[in-house]
């Protein structure tokens, strides 16, 4: 019997590779895709490199597409990420990158015309939610009408896309239980903002706090390498 395939942006943290395991577990065959957007550190996309061995996805695309040609990110642009902050629900914060969902998906939507999938998988959760606007359950619902309407595959009725963010209504502890259910090697993800040049974690920004937090009520050993810790 054949496999589906699925098209999964994975970006190396604990979020995309939970998100790669259950599409694993739910009968796809995994087709990754990274991208290289210009962030100011290439530790992710080791990071990505080393979940998709981990769990033997059947392909595994970085893709270059340059966002530090408009900044306005702490993560493209010479803005300083912030650290030690008390993380606000309704802020959104310095590190969002302008419109970065809507492009990946955009290139997950071309990429499964190509081979022939009708799913695409990310990893927004509730936790991105508090922050971030294109991982509100609203834009992953507008998207999917919009792409269903954008291919010659979707016209021709040979692709009715799906996209699935099956972490949406998940907190950090949840994700990381899922992840330890489904086998996947947490300390090879990162999560980070700001890692040092080996990749270490810098254990303060957003992205550490949440992940942090996360370990402690999922009752699960924190395996992230810290390369300090904030006090």
């Amino acid at each position: 019997m054949s496999v589906a395939p699925a098209v999964v942006l994975l970006s190396g943290g604990v979020d995309s590779a939970t998100t790669a395991a259950i599409a694993q577990r739910d009968g796809f065959d995994v087709h990754a895709l990274s991208f290289r957007y210009g962030q100011r550190h290439a530790v992710e996309l080791d990071a990505a490199a080393a979940v998709a061995r981990q769990l033997g996805v059947r392909e595994h695309r970085v893709v270059d597409v340059d966002l530090r040609a408009f900044g306005g990110s702490a993560l493209t642009d010479d803005i300083a990420v912030p650290k030690g902050r008390h993380i606000d629900a309704d802020d959104i914060p310095v590190t969002y990158v302008p419109a970065r969902n809507t492009i990946f998906l955009s290139f997950a939507l071309a990429y499964a015309e190509v081979i022939g999938s009708s799913d695409v998988f990310l990893g927004v959760n509730a936790v991105d939610y508090s922050g971030y606007p294109d991982c509100r359950p609203e834009f992953v619902a507008a998207f999917e009408v919009m792409a269903r309407l954008a291919t010659k595959a979707g016209v021709e009725g040979r692709q009715h896309l799906r996209v699935h963010a099956p972490l949406i209504t998940f907190g950090k502890a949840d994700i990381i239980r899922t992840a330890v259910d489904l086998g996947v090697d947490l300390a090879a993800t990162i999560s980070c903002y700001d890692p040092s040049d080996d990749g270490g974690a810098c254990g303060a920004c957003d992205a550490c706090q949440l992940r942090r937090e996360g370990f402690v009520a999922a009752g699960v050993a924190d395996v992230t390498r810290y390369a300090s810790l904030a006090s």
